[in-house]
């Protein structure tokens, strides 16, 4: 399913870049961002101690506050500093519709050198109320961690399309038994608008 979910949304992402929009790149000077994410993921068996796949159709709720000026001006890491507030929502679509809904706090940077296309990585987690119904994760208060890279691409002055990959992380995290993980790779697209 991911597969063939793929080259549909590269081609989707593609169409939707307007070559002749002017914007500047608001990322060095805007104070924070709204956006919305959503894609697809899937876990490997056999991926650490995965043992159960888990494809998801996922959709995020983002709120990002910008926490340093521009650094680094003309260097390969000129960017800024950003906390991302998410509220993310994972759709198990081959376990019944069955889902996981938490909150994460993630810590990006954003490189800003270039004009329309901002390159940046991501970290961060937080915890995950999982209802997979998976007696092998041992409990359904979890805990997320991810890391992952993408591309904005500015639209207009205020506006940017994304196309982001984030390794995905679930556990208890120790705090019962078993503790299976979902270690999932992710891709999302979204829209965000900046302040």
């Amino acid at each position: 399913m991911i597969k063939k979910a793929l080259p549909m949304l590269f081609t989707l992402f593609v169409l939707l870049l307007p070559l002749n929009a002017r914007a500047d790149n608001v990322t060095s000077t805007a104070k924070g961002e709204f956006g919305f994410l959503t894609g697809f993921g899937s876990s490997f068996v056999g991926f650490g101690t995965t043992q159960h796949q888990v494809q998801t159709w996922d959709a995020i709720l983002r709120a990002g506050f910008f926490l340093s000026d521009e650094v680094g001006q003309g260097s390969w890491y000129q960017g800024r500093h950003e906390l991302l507030l998410e509220l993310p929502y994972h759709l198990a679509v081959n376990y019944g519709g069955r889902s996981m809904v938490g909150g994460y706090m993630l810590g990006h940077w954003r490189f800003t050198s270039l004009d329309r296309v901002v390159p940046y990585v991501l970290a961060g987690g937080g915890p995950l109320f999982v209802d997979l119904g998976l007696p092998t994760m041992g409990t359904k208060l979890c805990f997320s961690y991810q890391g992952g890279t993408g591309l904005q691409y500015l639209i207009d002055k205020n506006t940017a399309l994304s196309l982001e990959y984030r390794y995905h992380h679930i556990s208890n995290a120790g705090t019962a038994s078993p503790n299976e993980p979902i270690n999932s790779n992710k891709i999302l697209m979204g829209v965000s608008i900046y302040y």
